[in-house]
This record gives structure tokens, C-alpha cells and sequence, in this order.
């Protein structure tokens, strides 16, 4: 890898450089809360070749939302499942905007 494709990295949302003791600290939680997204399979971590967890900043994003839930009063695993459903619903919302520019580029009388 050269140095390019470091400095490349570190605008990817997707790239695993958070260690867990880091991504706990930067959320303001434990490892332990950390395990617990990852059981509820919220997020699932990529594993370093020395086999520790490794977290992408899409990672902590999503488990920042999990924590608010749960200092909310809500149960971890039912915050888990929210996440998830707010996370598809942005998806869905997304593509169908796509669509949506597309079909309106495609046919611009039609589009009102």
C-alpha cells in the first residue's frame, strides 16, 4: 500500500480504522456496549489479522444512534432493531428519489 492510498482511506466512511478501545472512547461508551451492537448484529466489525475488532466511522455513526436509544430507556436489542429500520428506511427513501429524477429526466412533460 503506498501513501496515496492511505490519504485515500481517510475519506471513506467504510474504511475499519477505529480499534474498539478507540470507537468506545469516541462514543463515550464501553466495549462492552460495543459487543453488545455487534451480538444484535447492528454492526459486525471487521477483524484485523490479529483478530481485533476494527470499526469504520459508518460504524460508529450507527452505533452513536444505538446509544442515544438506549440512554433513552431503550432496550438495547429493540434500539438495535430501530437502527436498522431507520438505516433501510433512508435506503429505500434514496433509491426512490433516484427513481423518482430519473423517471422525471426521462419523460420532463410529464413532470408536474
Amino acid at each position: 500500500m503506498t501513501a496515496d492510498d492511505s490519504f485515500n482511506r481517510l475519506d471513506d466512511d467504510d474504511y475499519p480504522a477505529y480499534t474498539m478501545g478507540r470507537a468506545a472512547e469516541m462514543l463515550g461508551t464501553t466495549q462492552g456496549f460495543l459487543r453488545a451492537v455487534g451480538e444484535a448484529r447492528l454492526i459486525t466489525p471487521l477483524r484485523s489479522e490479529g483478530g481485533h475488532r476494527r470499526y469504520s466511522r459508518y460504524q460508529l455513526r450507527i452505533a452513536a444512534r444505538a446509544r442515544e436509544l438506549v440512554d433513552q430507556g431503550t432496550p438495547i436489542e429493540a434500539a438495535c432493531r430501530i437502527v436498522i429500520l431507520e438505516d433501510q428506511l433512508e435506503e429505500a427513501q434514496r433509491i426512490n428519489a433516484e427513481h423518482r429524477r430519473a423517471a422525471e429526466s426521462a419523460n420532463p412533460t410529464n413532470a408536474a
